[in-house]
């Protein structure tokens, strides 16, 4: 008889783990509020149009020989060997049991408690995200557009702040610049002189998990593009027309996105299971949870809610990926141990405007066009289906031809 697997989420480590999950052996079923696999990387690329957004998902429902629930997990039972679930969308509760639990719930944007960043902020971490930023990003210059409009209004409507200078910080920042120079100049001609793109980092340089070369390189071209860089600066409040610096300064803005990091969501920390100090759940070498000392060996954890007890890892895709295939295969071969989890460090990249790229990886450094090319193909190659690669391919040509879209529905 096949033993019961549920997966909560449905991010980078729950999708490689659902793929790879030997279903012959295990019943998979999938509990998450979200019914589709996102690729975060391209993200960025849909806030402006250069991708669309049906283009970087893929419906879990795809997947052959699994069953999946749209529902939140509100609880876990560990004695009972259950979890309780909640479906937003009627109000309805319901218990499923399980023979392993694998949690792949991932984390959500960090606010740090700042006041007014949840209510006037947009963040950057799932499509309806992107899709509002997109929206915003239109809407302020057809306001800036409106008779009647001074030029003050229309420099307040059309300064666009970024908050984090991290990945996707940088790479939204990136493709603003790129709208900007290839649509607006063309779309809105008498508004181009008016943008102004201001990206706001606590730390002294952005990219900093990056060569510092290549931090260095990523701030010349910011600069080069006019982009306004606010290093050492943190954000002490935000209201519905100002951003409040510590330093005492503050400005009016028509946009606001908030990618500064991210923290444990409400379930994780509420879910009885040990911690560490960041909030994420500990685990040994073979992902299984610690229990009093111990740890369970039916109950799993990966991806960015997850700490390995003895290394820290960076909370990124490739790390989430490997970790969701590392436990499936453990789970396939149910003959002892083996050798505990390994991360295989491929490196990083960032795309930072005007066909121009970042590549730190263990065997090279590389900036420009060429990398450019190297962080496109090297995406495209990562897209889960075929249907994504066709589509993202489809959507660069599309947009080097005529365009991006800047109609609002």
């Amino acid at each position: 008889m096949k033993k019961k697997i549920i997966v909560l989420g449905t991010g980078f480590a729950a999708f490689r783990f659902i793929k790879k999950i030997n279903r012959n052996l295990y019943d998979v079923t999938i509990v998450s509020p979200r019914n589709h696999f996102l690729f975060t990387p391209l993200l960025p690329s849909t806030t402006v149009g250069t991708i669309e957004f049906r283009s970087i998902i893929e419906p879990i429902r795809n997947v052959a020989g699994i069953s999946f629930h749209q529902s939140y997990c509100t609880g876990i039972d560990a004695a009972e060997k259950n979890i309780s679930c909640r479906d937003e969308d009627t109000g309805r509760e319901y218990k499923l049991g399980f023979d392993y639990l694998v949690i792949a719930v991932g984390e959500v944007t960090n606010t740090f408690g700042i006041s007014g960043i949840k209510e006037n902020a947009l963040f950057l971490k799932e499509l309806s995200d992107a899709r509002k930023i997109r929206t915003k990003v239109i809407d302020c210059f057809e306001n800036a557009s409106l008779p009647g409009i001074s030029e003050r209004e229309k420099k307040d409507f059309l300064r666009f702040a970024v908050c984090g200078g991290g990945p996707t910080g940088v790479e939204f920042a990136a493709e603003l610049h790129d709208f900007i120079e290839e649509d607006v100049k063309r779309k809105y001609r008498d508004l181009a002189g008016y943008v102004e793109i201001i990206l706001i980092e606590a730390r002294d340089s952005i990219l900093a998990t990056f060569d510092k070369k290549l931090s260095e390189y990523a701030m010349k071209i910011f600069r080069r593009q006019n982009i306004v860089l606010k290093t050492n600066s943190l954000v002490s409040e935000v209201d519905k027309e100002y951003i409040h610096l510590k330093d005492g300064t503050s400005f009016k803005y028509g946009l606001l996105v908030w990618a500064t990091g991210n923290t444990s969501t409400d379930f994780v920390r509420l879910s009885g299971l040990e911690t560490d100090k960041r909030g994420k759940i500990i685990t040994d070498g073979f992902f299984r949870v610690k229990n009093n000392g111990g740890f369970f060996d039916y109950i799993y954890a990966v991806g960015d809610c997850a700490s390995l007890r003895d290394k820290e890892l960076p909370a990124t895709a490739q790390v989430a990926q490997q970790q969701g295939l590392f436990l499936a295969k453990y789970l396939n071969k149910k003959t002892g141990e083996g050798k505990a989890f390994n991360f295989r460090n491929l490196g990083m990249l960032a795309y930072v405007g005007n066909r121009k790229a970042l590549a730190d990886l263990p065997q090279y450094k590389g900036t420009g066009f060429g990398t450019f090319l190297f962080w496109r193909s090297a995406y495209l190659t990562k897209l889960v289906s075929f249907k994504n690669k066709a589509l993202v391919l489809f959507d660069w040509i599309k947009t080097f031809v005529s365009g991006r879209d800047v109609s609002n529905f």
